[in-house]
Parts: C-alpha cells; structure tokens; sequence
C-alpha cells in the first residue's frame, strides 16, 4: 500500500480564489463574526486523492488508512464556525467521514465529532452512531454543512440550515477538517466535492 501527503500553505488571496461558488456564504447563529484565513495541510493516504475541492477514495479497501482531505490549522478557546456544502459525485462504498472536528491539546490528540454518510444518504455521528440527517447525502445532492465549536461548552451541526447534533467541548485546541475518510467500519469507493468553504470565530 502506498502513503502519500502533499502540503500545501495559502495565503488568504488564494483560500479566496479556491473558495469561490455559486453559493452565498450564510453563516447560522449569525452575529459577530469575522471571517478566517487559516493555513491548511492537504493529505492523501492510500487510495486517497484530492483534486481541488475534489476528494476521492478510489478502492473498496476496508482495511488501512484511505483518505483524502484538507486540514486547516490549530486554533484554541473562542467560537470558531465552519461552513461548506458537498456533493457526492458516486459511491460505491458506505460509511465514509466528511467533516471532521479533531481535538489537538497535548495528551489528548484524536478525532472529536466525525460526520459520516452511509451510501442511501444517511448523515451520522461516528462517535456514538446517533443519525444526524436520515436522507440528506444521497448522490447528486448538494448539502450544506455548518459546525459551531463553542470551546469549553458545545460543539453544534447544522445540515441544510437546521441544528441537528449537540456535543459537550471541553477547553482546550480544536482544528477542522473535510474530505473523504475510511471510517474504522467503512470502505470506498467515493467521490465528493465541496465548495463554498468558509470559517469564522469570534
């Protein structure tokens, strides 16, 4: 099996470019935001492969590590919202991640709430299973998907506009992520492709 990574760093008159979309930025619980510019990795592993806004798992494996995806960097305390819209393109797998918010404070690194499809269109949570969306990811359909951390009270989904999951989120370092990722029950192949991207805090 072959590893791959490629890193890219972007200024905000790139991020910019890369996230221009027939779409309207519409932040949810809106009042005093300010838009972010972070700087981002772009990682492939395995069958992975990002092209653009454009992620891809290629093979049917169920074991390994397959993903594509865009890691943006590192921020601590304050409200940071996330904004994108996707459209899977094909799938022939099921139960693949596509947003992901991930812990980052020392001692406790790891995924923190991973929002996944199943092929049908069901939107979950990965850490615990609750459904989030019962048939909003069907292929062909585009999708717009809103986080809220709140650090050190909640972290909220928002799917098409509406508020469908609430976690506690403890203090501490957060960052997001988006793509296509193998969950530990899933497999590909996929094809999926976000656009609209936009991240605020206050």
């Amino acid at each position: 099996m072959s590893m791959k990574r490629r890193v890219y760093l972007t200024t905000a008159a790139t991020g910019a470019l890369l996230m221009a979309a027939p779409y309207a930025h519409a932040e949810v619980e809106p009042g005093g935001w300010t838009s972010d510019s972070p700087s981002y990795t772009t990682q492939e592993r395995g069958c992975g492969d990002v092209n653009g806004l454009t992620f891809i798992l290629s093979c049917s494996d169920g074991s390994g590590e397959q993903r594509a995806d865009r890691r943006y960097a590192t921020y601590t305390g304050g409200t940071h919202q996330f904004e994108g819209y996707f459209k899977i393109n094909r799938m022939g797998g099921s139960r693949v991640s596509l947003k992901q918010t991930f812990r980052d404070t020392s001692g406790d690194q790891g995924p923190f709430f991973m929002l996944a499809a199943e092929r049908g269109g069901r939107l979950y949570s990965v850490e615990g299973g609750a459904t989030v969306d019962s048939g909003a990811a069907t292929v062909g359909a585009t999708v717009r998907v809103n986080t809220v951390n709140e650090v050190g009270r909640t972290h909220r989904t928002y799917i098409n506009g509406s508020l469908r999951n609430t976690v506690s989120s403890a203090s501490g370092s957060y960052y997001d992520k988006f793509g296509a990722y193998r969950t530990s029950s899933g497999a590909g192949p996929i094809s999926v492709t976000w656009s609209n991207v936009t991240l605020w805090h206050k």
